[in-house]
């Protein structure tokens, strides 16, 4: 399984450092192996919101750093800082949304995503004006996509959390 997953995230996400020196993965990975049978599924899902993408890039990588930032996931900030900077979006608007603000210069279904993904880490429903607003723009099954992208990456980062998982030492 160790290495599907190395596979896996090395053709995804080779930009992100997702091993050790040894050759062991970093991030949620660990304690998805050390669990498997709560981690297999997970990856699972995971993988399903991966391969059955339809929103824009930089629109994923917008909602992926607002969950990350706001639930303080220091291992999901780290490589999906690196994901969105590989898929255009400027270091400014990476570091705002990073330190849980609300970049300006998003563009209209950025946007949508960052507002819909703060209401839903926040626990809020979200408004009728609101879910019509990002059906406009992102259609009924992009608005699904984000929900589950959103609660997708909310476990991600509550799995990193909860067993400690640091992002790797840029400095080296």
């Amino acid at each position: 399984m160790h290495d599907e997953i190395a596979g896996l995230i090395g053709r995804s996400q080779s930009q992100v450092n997702m091993l050790d020196p040894a050759g062991a993965l970093l991030g949620p990975f660990p304690p998805m192996l050390h669990y498997p049978q709560f981690g297999i599924p997970a990856l699972s899902f995971l993988r399903t919101l991966d391969t059955q993408a339809t929103l824009v890039k930089t629109v994923r990588e917008v909602a992926i750093l607002t969950v990350g930032s706001a639930l303080g996931a220091r291992f999901e900030l780290y490589a999906h800082e690196i994901m969105a900077e590989a898929f255009g979006l400027s270091p400014t608007t990476i570091a705002t949304l990073a330190a849980g603000g609300h970049p300006h210069g998003l563009n209209e279904a950025e946007n949508i995503a960052h507002v819909i993904s703060c209401a839903l880490v926040s626990g809020h429903i979200i408004p009728d004006s609101t879910y019509k607003q990002a059906v406009n723009l992102l259609g009924q099954d992009g608005v699904a996509e984000l929900f589950f992208l959103v609660g997708g990456y909310s476990l991600i980062a509550i799995i990193l959390n909860g067993f400690d998982m640091p992002a790797p030492d840029n400095n080296g």
